[in-house]
């Protein structure tokens, strides 16, 4: 009885050792956040000049809403619907725009999309209509042409969204600029 008991004992201990996972060494935020600064203020010198650093905190703030789910109306952390999050991003940054997306469409200056640089509105007719119902603000410009934005959408709230997506790219209509 003694000997099944230390088998036992032995057993437990080889098994339950070497399933013990190894801990996971997790990022440092604070250093990913000071990486991501810099690489955002590279990117926005490169498009913006002048202007690369007012467009630099748009985009951190911007991108320190992401994962905020989506409300109807919203324009705090607790929600935000399109027109909010870049209400309160640009308000943020010292910049009053209007509430709603169709009336942001009429600010600023049209910008052709080849020209669009980080920090640009991109105005979308997400609906039958080809009114404005959506908007987004460039986050990127890849080297291969490709646009990402950021933006808050209905079924996944605050995310970046590329312009290649078929969605997207059909619901496209133009772009302004802001500053």
């Amino acid at each position: 009885m003694k000997q099944v008991f230390l088998i036992f004992i032995l057993a437990f201990l080889v098994v339950s050792c070497g399933t013990a996972k190894k801990p996971v060494k997790r990022p440092d935020p604070y250093k990913k956040r000071v990486e991501r600064t810099a690489e955002l203020r590279n990117l926005v010198s490169h498009f913006s000049g002048k202007n690369s650093n007012q467009v630099t905190e748009l985009l951190k703030d911007a991108e320190k809403y992401l994962g905020a789910p989506y409300k109807y109306a919203g324009n705090t952390s607790a929600g935000f619907d399109c027109s909010g999050l870049v209400c309160k991003v640009f308000d943020e940054n010292k910049m009053k725009l209007p509430r709603r997306s169709e009336d942001q469409s009429k600010s600023g200056e049209e910008v052709e999309i080849k020209k669009v640089k980080p920090g640009d509105l991109l105005f979308f007719a997400t609906s039958s209509s080809q009114k404005v119902s959506h908007v987004g603000i460039v986050h990127t410009i890849n080297p291969d042409g490709e646009i990402t934005f950021i933006h808050s959408s209905t079924s996944k709230g605050v995310i970046i969204s590329s312009l290649n997506e078929k969605y997207w790219n059909n619901a496209y209509l133009f772009a302004r600029r802001m500053f």
